[in-house]
């Protein structure tokens, strides 16, 4: 990890646990990483306005505005990668979570040791200067939208559609191959996804069909072949 304060990543971390919240600063510290804290929503839009964050790891639950309300909000009005702490172990909590936009979960309690691990490969995938899955050969077209792997950009006309960095990085690696079909297995190896289970992948793909196609129930675009993965067919 860097040890220049300037090259450190500043993480913002928002909870409500006071004790928490210090010994993440406490330990994160000692990792390589710089720490900013915020008790609430409030606190953390506060803090969001007057500083630039490398990732923000956000509990769900909290006092006033929960964090997937936040994580919605920060989702669609910037590009800065979450991960999500819940008290809930249950597949469905975490699922919403991601389905918030999320880029990563974390179920308490857990391994600070984990936390940092995830972290990192968050930046790993982040960064501009990471291995990253082969590129489509130039633009390919989606429908009214239009995907450039080099820039990591999808854009209807002039606007750009927002994704988050695992989506990014599935639509990349799906683009790299048009027209073959990619086993979930096949997508965490390439797209460099940390996933814990199938479904995760599954989740992000649901994500990317909201944001590609007419009809995400009948996809055109972002197909399932059942019983082998994902293909995108581009036209």
């Amino acid at each position: 990890m860097r040890e220049d304060p300037a090259e450190q990543p500043h993480i913002l971390v928002v909870d409500d646990d006071t004790r928490l919240r210090e010994a993440l600063r406490r330990y994160l510290g000692q990792n390589g990483f710089l720490v900013t804290g915020a008790a609430d929503a409030a606190e953390a839009r506060a803090k969001l306005a007057g500083l630039v964050f490398d990732l923000i790891v956000l509990d769900v639950m909290m006092p006033g505005e929960s964090g997937l309300s936040l994580c919605q909000d920060l989702v669609a009005t910037g590009n800065t990668p979450i991960l999500m702490l819940t008290a809930r172990s249950e597949a469905d909590d975490r699922i919403r979570g991601l389905e918030a936009g999320a880029d990563d979960y974390l179920s308490k309690p857990f391994e600070p040791r984990e936390l940092v691990l995830r972290l990192t490969a968050i930046l790993r995938r982040t960064a501009r200067n990471a291995p990253q899955a082969p590129l489509a050969a130039s633009p390919i077209r989606l429908g009214r939208y239009l995907f450039d792997a080099e820039r990591e950009e999808l854009r209807a006309g002039t606007e750009i559609v927002r994704l988050t960095s695992m989506e990014s990085s599935l639509l990349r690696t799906l683009a790299a191959e048009p027209g073959v079909v990619l086993s979930r297995e096949a997508l965490v190896a390439k797209a460099g996804v940390d996933a814990a289970n199938e479904r995760t992948i599954d989740v992000q793909v649901t994500r990317l069909r909201r944001k590609l196609e007419d009809d995400p129930r009948e996809p055109r675009y972002l197909q399932t072949v059942r019983g082998e993965g994902y293909v995108l067919r581009p036209d």
